[in-house]
């Protein structure tokens, strides 16, 4: 089992301490109260306070959408794109780009533990943070001059701090570092697709027991967080599940996976030709799932779901404002839900898909290149993730 460490606030520390507003930088910002996601830049100096705790950084994973603005905003170049992550990092204190507002996780080794911390971590535990990056004060040492800048993984050298209320979990022994990490990355889409799903079934069943299960749609099926929230609903009752995916080279990752019961090749950007081909193929959706790391897909999500459905974002590219009026002007009575990346057990439950379902490794080690069968290169970095031709891609949020 996972050992994941979370806290309250600390034994002698409040609870703005144990959120780190002391490592808000700008003094306008830390009396104003802003806490560390919101604020512009974060103090990571190395000093703890008694309820922190000290990583010694080896690897970012940078949130699919983050890495796509960086990707198309120069270029592709790796070099530039390295730079560009440098500069975030040197000029924030954290990696949170200001495009996306996003940022992504870290793994690393425990280097000192604060006497009043409450994650229970020692010095030597290998840990991966399951908080984002945009509210973890960081500091690089090596200019990021390991990465090529052509992936989402980031092998570094560097420390961050994590505070009293934030969520790490001590890494398993039996799967590989980049694995692992890709796994944990997104395990907050598998536990609640999880949860609603199983309400939508037992919904269903008091309903009207003829009927099956739920209809789960998921856009972006083919990708970690879509391929792990399809494998959750399985798990959970779903009678049929839909795929969706932007090209055939990603629908015949999702055949060889054997996840869903139909695959649809559409773009998520384009709402009604999206509901109509999800509505032939079995819709519309009890419950949609958006895994897809392109801005735009929420009209498209709303009008696959039946009325009293329900939608979740998992996507860091989510408009909420355009999700909820859009799904006023279209009449469309949904819940929607953001998908936070926080349920619990949320880690222990996306690594036990993984080790009980070969079809999820086997597509999770694609996407790492053979990363995850341990074959990376002498350098321990994975090799580039291959990228659909399309423009709409699996999320990996």
């Amino acid at each position: 089992m996972t050992r994941l460490r979370h806290g309250s606030a600390a034994r002698g520390s409040s609870l703005a301490g144990s959120l780190g507003l002391h490592r808000v930088a700008d003094p306008a910002e830390r009396m104003a109260g802003v806490l560390p996601q919101a604020a512009w830049r974060l103090d990571p100096n190395p000093r703890l306070a008694s309820d922190e705790v000290r990583i010694r950084v080896d690897r970012l994973n940078l949130d699919a959408a983050s890495y796509r603005q960086l990707h198309d905003a120069n270029g592709g170049d790796g070099d530039t794109i390295r730079e560009a992550v440098a500069e975030i990092i040197a000029s924030r204190g954290k990696m949170h780009n200001p495009v996306t507002g996003s940022g992504g996780m870290l793994t690393g080794v425990v280097a000192e533990a604060g006497p009043d911390s409450p994650l229970n971590l020692k010095p030597g535990d290998r840990v991966a943070t399951l908080v984002s990056l945009t509210l973890t004060p960081l500091e690089i040492y090596d200019k990021l001059s390991r990465w090529d800048g052509l992936s989402e993984q980031v092998p570094c050298d560097g420390h961050a701090i994590l505070f009293g209320r934030s969520i790490a979990a001590v890494l398993p022994d039996d799967l590989p570092v980049p694995l692992a990490l890709s796994v944990m990355d997104v395990c907050g889409a598998p536990a609640l697709t999880r949860r609603v799903v199983r309400a939508a079934d037992n919904s269903k069943k008091r309903a009207a027991p003829e009927d099956g299960g739920p209809v789960v749609a998921i856009l972006g099926a083919a990708g970690k967080s879509g391929s792990l929230a399809a494998a959750a609903a399985r798990e959970a009752g779903a009678a049929r599940i839909i795929g969706v995916v932007p090209t055939e080279a990603e629908a015949n990752l999702l055949r060889a996976a054997a996840l869903v019961d139909e695959i649809v090749i559409a773009d998520a950007r384009q709402p009604v030709p999206l509901a109509e081909v999800i509505t032939a193929r079995g819709g519309p959706a009890d419950v949609t799932v958006v895994c897809v790391d392109a801005p735009g897909c929420e009209g498209g999500a709303i009008l696959s779901t039946r009325q009293g459905g329900t939608v979740i974002f998992f996507s860091m590219a989510t408009s909420f404002s355009a999700a909820a009026l859009g799904a006023e002007g279209v009449a469309a009575d949904v819940e929607m839900l953001i998908g936070n990346g926080y349920a619990p057990g949320h880690a222990d439950y996306a690594l036990e898909l993984i080790r009980a379902n070969p079809a999820v490794r086997q597509l999770f080690d694609a996407r790492l290149g053979g990363g995850g069968r341990g074959g990376r290169p002498a350098d321990g970095r994975p090799p580039p993730v291959p990228r659909p031709t399309s423009e709409v891609r699996e999320t990996d949020e």
